[in-house]
């Protein structure tokens, strides 16, 4: 039996995306996140404009923001009861549709807030070159974050339905305190589908959805050697002299 990281959602009909183009190459190259020798610690941070959303000004303001000066009585909010308002809202729709001469058509599709198999999930990392990790820790990664974004490929013949081919391309995931921080871990793509801006589209979507939260300090780890793909996004390394500390145990 395979592990469920999520409980079953009912089913979403799949839209396509009114923004994004269908042509199947992106022009921009998509890189990883290394899970291992994590070099520098990148800031996304809110001078980057993007259209419709709230931003912050400074990575600290909103760590400075809930505590008032001169030591006067500080304010707290109630918690709202509603849990449903925690979640971000799930969302899924078309990226990329591309037909081929025999008249299968591949569909990418973006996903949010639905369930990622550990399985499918292990055997990305897998493709990828990422170390193996513990199913039952995968699992609860998946289970305790803010926010899980997957790319699936969807094939399917003419008159063909109910036989669709559907695997697992990509994944991003975020966790949050809900409130001021997030940070994206675990970006990956299918060696097979890099190199067509499928992963820019993925982190943009998720920066989206983090702001439209009101989250406007989202952080995230880089190889050096995906420094730049990164700054394209409007991450910045070290903003304001802030330095990402590691601590490791010592055996």
């Amino acid at each position: 039996m395979r592990m469920s990281t999520r409980p079953t959602r009912p089913e979403r009909k799949t839209r396509k995306c009114p923004i994004l183009s269908n042509d199947w190459h992106f022009h921009v190259s998509d890189q990883l996140i290394s899970p291992h020798n994590l070099n520098p610690n990148l800031f996304w941070r809110a001078s980057r404009k993007i259209k419709g959303c709230r931003l912050k000004s400074s990575f600290w303001e909103s760590i400075r923001s809930g505590i008032l000066k001169n030591n006067t009585t500080q304010i707290v909010e109630p918690p709202s009861t509603l849990e449903e308002e925690e979640e971000p809202l799930p969302d899924e729709f078309v990226l990329v549709e591309k037909s081929q001469l025999d008249g299968e058509v591949e569909q990418i599709i973006f996903s949010s807030g639905g369930d990622v198999d550990v399985y499918e999930l292990q055997a990305l990392c897998d493709k990828v070159g990422w170390p193996r990790r513990p199913l039952s820790k995968l699992a609860a990664a998946l289970k305790n974050s803010y926010m899980v974004a997957a790319l699936h490929s969807v094939k399917k013949l003419p008159g063909s339905e109910g036989n669709e081919q559907k695997r697992l391309i990509g994944m991003a995931r975020a966790t949050s305190d809900h409130a001021f921080n997030a940070t994206i871990w675990d970006v990956l793509v299918d060696p097979s589908y890099q190199g067509q801006g499928l992963g820019k589209a993925m982190v943009e979507k998720m920066i989206r959805t983090l702001l439209q939260r009101d989250i406007g300090n989202i952080t995230l780890f880089a190889d050096s050697q995906v420094v730049e793909f990164y700054r394209n996004l409007g991450f910045e390394p070290d903003p304001e002299g802030i330095k990402g500390m590691f601590w490791y145990p010592r055996y």
